[in-house]
């Protein structure tokens, strides 16, 4: 959309007195609280609608964060009927003009889709997502999916950047982009081809456990891949794709030997200093493997990755996997998440997600042996994770972009799965006391288990005496 678009308008004061409190009330807002302090960075009208009614835009700048607001003005007689039900969207009601946010009115959401298209973009039905995060989605006669961001960086966003290079890469694995909505060289809004019936991975995951876990008993402990719903087949497919996702990363961003190096050892520190936070058995019991992973000596090439690869960040339709949401980790600097970096980063993201879909599925059958569902689990993240790094490691030409001696590959894998899981045991103890056994069976694992156990990644069970074959992938 040409920025010279937008029709003058100015927030009136008495509406600013209601930001804040309208802020303070969203998903995607960054405080606790009411903003201390707030100012109106750029605005404008999007469209005007039968006469009485506007489309508004504004960036508003709260206590040091900028957020883009889209804003639906109506007279306060047509407003209730779009209000009914969504109340919390109100802003404020100034003299005979209501303020609301314009997402959840579907009118307006057609209408911000034209002006974010410049016009290219048309729908007769709009329906926004209930998830929110850091962004709003709106779907488009489901066909296109729009993504306002909300909380916005100078520059450009790092899901707009990264979709659109793989794109021109020819990488088929992500949704088509259609629309990109910037203003000043920062991006608004992003849409993409809508995958009709597509399933998140983590949702995929939990139904092949709770297929499994269903069927296991303690008389007859079924192997997950005698399971009706095995997952070793995707999970392998899975890796492939990951494996192309990053030859394409590759090539649209190219590849730094060195940068990583310089990092490496800052890595290694701080898994030390997390470490030593454990209990007194696990300290004691790291020091192999922390000694090991201190001796890598090249840690292989950087490049830019995901960042935040896991189960929910990836789908699965008709023609198979895509990959969602290049954002990265939401807590790090923009600085830090383009920053390239090693790819086994991605690699052991999506082992750890493996690892927490085993246990979460377990906290729906808390009242059957605990002994017997930890089996079940180890066998169904081994078999999985085994079958996603053989998809991986199977793709031509994704040595080129791995540490070059495989013992040093696989000792890199496993600090950033050891990072991951120090920092999920950090998140769970602060937020979610009851997931701690989580993230601390892993840490448990990897730290206890003979390092020589460790290095080779997860084995898959042995199902000859099942099958009589080798499992089919």
């Amino acid at each position: 959309m040409d920025q010279d678009a937008l029709l003058p308008w100015t927030p009136p004061p008495e509406l600013l007195t209601y930001m804040g409190p309208y802020l303070a009330g969203r998903r995607w807002y960054a405080g606790d609280a009411p903003p201390a302090s707030l100012s109106v960075v750029d605005s404008g009208c999007l469209a005007e609608l039968n006469g009485s009614a506007r489309l508004l835009w504004a960036i508003i700048e709260a206590d040091g964060q900028a957020y883009q607001l889209i804003i639906a003005e109506r007279p306060t007689m047509d407003s209730a009927g779009h209000l009914q039900g969504q109340e919390n969207a109100l802003i404020g009601v100034i003299g005979d003009r209501v303020y609301y946010g314009a997402s959840i009115d579907s009118e307006m959401a057609l209408a911000l889709l034209r002006a974010a298209s410049g016009g290219l973009e048309d729908a007769e039905r709009a329906r926004r997502l209930a998830a929110e995060q850091s962004n709003t989605s709106l779907v488009y006669d489901d066909r296109l999916i729009l993504k306002l961001f909300r909380r916005l960086s100078p520059g450009a966003n790092p899901d707009v950047e990264v979709t659109e290079a793989l794109a021109r890469t020819g990488f088929s694995h992500i949704a088509v982009p259609l629309v990109r909505w910037q203003r000043d060289g920062r991006d608004l809004a992003f849409g993409q081809q809508y995958l009709v019936g597509g399933t998140d991975g983590w949702a995929l995951a939990l139904t092949s456990l709770r297929d499994f876990y269903a069927a296991a008993t303690s008389e007859n402990p079924t192997s997950p891949a005698m399971s009706g719903g095995d997952f070793a087949a995707e999970a392998y497919r899975l890796g492939q794709m990951t494996a192309d996702m990053h030859l394409a990363m590759a090539e649209a961003f190219g590849m730094s030997e060195g940068h990583f190096a310089a990092h490496w050892p800052a890595l290694i520190a701080s898994i030390e200093e997390r470490v030593d936070d454990l209990s007194p058995e696990l300290v004691s019991s790291a020091k192999p493997l922390l000694t090991r992973l201190a001796d890598v000596h090249d840690p292989g090439p950087a490049i830019r990755a995901h960042g935040d690869y896991h189960l929910g960040q990836v789908m699965r339709s008709d023609n198979g996997w895509y990959v969602l949401d290049f954002e990265g980790e939401p807590h790090r600097s923009l600085e830090e998440r383009q920053r390239p970096v090693s790819v086994l980063k991605d690699v052991a993201g999506m082992l750890r997600s493996l690892q927490y879909a085993s246990r979460f599925a377990l906290r729906e059958r808390a009242d059957n042996d605990p002994v017997l569902l930890e089996q079940l689990a180890r066998a169904w993240e081994d078999r999985n994770g085994a079958a996603f790094l053989r998809g991986y490691y199977d793709t031509k030409g994704i040595e080129d972009i791995l540490p070059a001696h495989p013992a040093d590959r696989e000792a890199v894998r496993v600090a950033f799965e050891l990072d991951k899981a120090l920092y999920e045991l950090a998140y769970e103890e602060s937020y979610r006391p009851d997931w701690v056994p989580i993230p601390l069976a892993a840490l448990r694992r990897l730290l206890s288990e003979p390092v020589e156990n460790i290095l080779v990644g997860p084995v898959e069970p042995d199902d000859e005496d099942a099958t009589g074959e080798e499992p089919d992938y």
